[in-house]
């Protein structure tokens, strides 16, 4: 089975050579899940990385692959983050 953003994928070489210009975690609104039922990662540490890069944190009662248990809590973090962007209206656009 594979499971979006868990599965290893290819990468082109230049990305791991290319230095990023900036963080975009410095300039945009950011978003983490932390699954507090985690006991794959730790949700302490997921909490301590979040509020250090200032990102908003929604916290589900979740197992590690919380796509899976709450699909539809997860698609709502995701449209919440691309309408607070600005860039994309709510429907993709």
């Amino acid at each position: 089975m594979s499971i979006p953003g868990e599965s290893p994928r290819g990468f082109a070489a230049a990305a791991f050579a290319e230095p990023a210009s900036a963080a975009a975690w410095r300039t945009k609104p950011a978003w983490g899940v932390v699954s507090t039922a985690d006991h794959t990662s730790n949700p302490e540490v997921k909490r301590f990385g979040y509020r250090r890069a200032g990102m908003k944190q929604i916290e589900l009662y979740s197992p590690h692959l919380v796509m899976l248990s709450h699909p539809k809590a997860v698609a709502d973090v995701i449209r919440e983050a691309v309408r607070a962007d600005g860039s994309i209206d709510g429907d993709g656009h």
